[in-house]
């Protein structure tokens, strides 16, 4: 099991929004990290490249190509991330987009509080980051 802290938790027994809200750090860490190893380039133009891959809209085109990939469990952890009540969306994005970019950061959320980097690292080597 591979996480930062080794702080016994259940994923299984939070809640979707709670999932993505650890998710949206994990991805949003990977995207930056595998941005960082291109190369050196000017702050702006990483955060600039960041924004469009971690954006609702990118984050829904992801699931896209990563639903036939999953598990079943998986698929469940997606799905209930997705059907969450959310308190907003954001202007930039369609409902769908924003739910199905919450059901994405649930899955992620989950994976790494169970310490799953290896699949981590496998389900997100299909998407072009």
């Amino acid at each position: 099991m591979e996480r930062f802290l080794e702080t016994p938790c259940d994923p299984s027994q939070l809640s979707p929004l709670t999932l993505a809200f650890i998710g949206d750090c994990v991805f949003e860490l990977f995207v930056r990290e595998s941005l960082v190893c291109r190369g050196n380039c000017p702050v702006k133009k990483l955060h600039a490249s960041a924004v469009e891959q971690v954006c609702c809209s990118a984050q829904s085109r992801a699931m896209e190509k990563l639903m036939p990939i999953l598990s079943e469990k998986e698929k469940g952890i997606y799905l209930r991330g997705r059907n969450a009540h959310v308190g907003h969306v954001p202007k930039n994005a369609s409902t769908a987009e924003y739910h199905a970019a919450t059901g994405l950061e649930a899955l992620f959320g989950y994976l790494y509080l169970e310490g799953e980097l290896s699949r981590l690292r496998e389900i997100l080597s299909y998407l072009d980051i």
